[in-house]
């Protein structure tokens, strides 16, 4: 399809409700740095200086499809804790309905919790209880499932082998789905998809593909028998097998196949990936448009996520952009104005931590490179606040900037930690930082006694200032004067 097809594709969708019932996983970041050895075991010592919680499991699929204007309302499980509560919070404040899920005082939430020093994850601690749901609570769901199902548009099962989706809940909710004609899309766990028999759709990466048919898929001619043996196997009405780098593979109910490449432009994190496809799915599903058109928009937004740091979600808007071409790397991470404003929602919506720093960078060095990566490590996405040429002169003089801020801007996108950019031609950054209000705040070691701008506002909503360390003898100033020295 053409791109301006596409377009239209996305602009129909309107706001359909998908119905999510699986498991419900928050997931724990306990970040710091490791200074030293325990005296008590050869261990290193994490000095953990912050702590945030993520949506995983259900939780991250909800998110991707609230980014994309869908109506979700989501059935899953929690405990009667703290965890729990939190967790269903986030749900609730990103909008989806929450009104379905079960809490059981009897197991706690499933949380897992990863220690980072950096960008390196030192161990993973999990919390949970895997068991199925206990025959009151199942009953519970089983009987609320008719009349949730008729109100959705589509229904999406999302089985992370955590209890919710026991025999009888997948039995009920795809005989009911079927029996609605409402499609239900499945995101599978372990090799007997037979108990899936009967769904629309399962979303099988090739790995997960290769453990359920038994054998190896070892080249894209295997596909289409391995996809129909999967369909057959399962009585689904169409199969479709995710590739990673080389884009989804699908079969259509008459038969006909076919490989989509994939349209990502740079490969950063697959962290999930497999959620924003299906949940593209189940949206364009939903809407009632063919699975032609929903694999094509899906394999657009997978292409864009991977492109940034962990769990990642698209809004409408992103996808526009990548489609019409208005959002081609480098220069899609250059926003501003509504722009800027409606990718930091998108952001919070998902429950990304951003982290803001602000600077001239005039002449890149090792120097600003050290310093951007401290501050992509504070948080999930970096936002770089720029210096517009006029600023800079009334800062460093009439000789600066030597680069304009077109090409300071388009350097800057480039760099893999960076995942925005945007410009201000304020003397200080603080109107910048009370449109943006970061969860964190980075600025050079410098600053310490200078009084850093904007920290006051940062702290009073909830945020932290961090000091980067400088590299010695790096600065563009000292570069400039070199240059002038031959």
């Amino acid at each position: 399809m053409s791109s301006s097809a596409l377009i239209q594709v996305l602009e129909s969708l309107g706001n359909p409700r998908v119905l999510i019932v699986g498991d419900l996983i928050l997931d724990r970041y306990v970040s710091g740095d490791v200074r030293r050895i325990s005296p008590e075991a050869p261990i290193p010592v994490l000095a953990a200086s912050t702590r945030e919680a993520r949506l995983g499991g259900a939780g991250n699929v909800a998110a991707n499809l609230r980014s994309m204007e869908a109506e979700v309302e989501l059935c899953g499980l929690v405990g009667d804790d703290g965890d729990g509560r939190e967790l269903l919070e986030m749900m609730r404040s990103m909008g989806v309905e929450t009104g379905a899920c079960l809490v059981d005082p009897a197991r706690p939430t499933t949380v897992k919790t990863r220690m980072m020093s950096g960008v390196h994850q030192m161990i993973r601690v999990d919390w949970e209880d895997a068991q199925g749901l206990s025959s009151e609570l199942e009953q519970q769901l089983l009987d609320s499932l008719p009349e949730r199902i008729a109100a959705a548009d589509a229904v999406l099962l999302s089985d992370y082998g955590k209890g919710v989706l026991t025999e009888r809940v997948l039995r009920s909710a795809i005989d009911e789905c079927r029996r609605q004609g409402k499609p239900v899309l499945v995101d599978p766990k372990g090799s007997d998809y037979a108990r899936y028999r009967g769904a629309t759709l399962l979303t099988p990466n090739r790995k997960e593909a290769e453990e359920a048919l038994g054998r190896p898929i070892a080249s894209f001619a295997e596909l289409p028998e391995a996809a129909a043996e999967l369909k057959r196997r399962a009585e689904l009405t169409a199969s479709l097998i995710t590739l990673g780098p080389d884009g989804i593979f699908y079969l259509e109910e008459d038969g006909r196949f076919e490989r989509v490449p994939t349209m990502a432009r740079a490969v950063f994190d697959v962290t999930g990936a497999g959620d924003t496809v299906i949940a593209q799915l189940a949206l364009a599903l939903a809407a009632g448009r063919p699975l032609s058109e929903a694999v094509v928009l899906a394999n657009h937004a997978a292409g864009l996520v991977v492109a940034r740091r962990g769990a990642a979600s698209v809004t409408r808007e992103e996808l526009r952009g990548a489609l019409s071409g208005d959002l081609e790397q480098p220069r899609g991470k250059v926003v501003a104005g509504t722009e800027l404003d409606a990718l930091l929602s998108s952001w919070r919506a998902a429950g990304r931590r951003v982290v803001f720093t602000n600077g001239c960078f005039d002449v890149l060095h090792a120097g600003h490179v050290q310093y951007l990566r401290f501050a992509a490590s504070k948080g999930d996405r970096l936002i770089v606040g720029v210096n517009d040429d006029a600023s800079v002169r009334r800062l460093k003089g009439e000789t600066r900037p030597v680069n304009g801020i077109e090409d300071r801007l388009e350097v800057l996108a480039a760099l893999e930690m960076v995942d925005a950019v945007t410009s201000f031609g304020e003397d200080t950054p603080l109107e910048i930082i009370q449109r943006v209000s970061p969860n964190a705040l980075v600025k050079g070691e410098d600053w310490a006694d200078k009084g850093v701008v904007g920290r006051e506002w940062v702290e009073s909503h909830g945020g932290e200032v961090h000091l980067a360390p400088l590299l010695p003898g790096r600065s563009t100033t000292s570069i400039l004067e070199r240059g002038k020295r031959g």
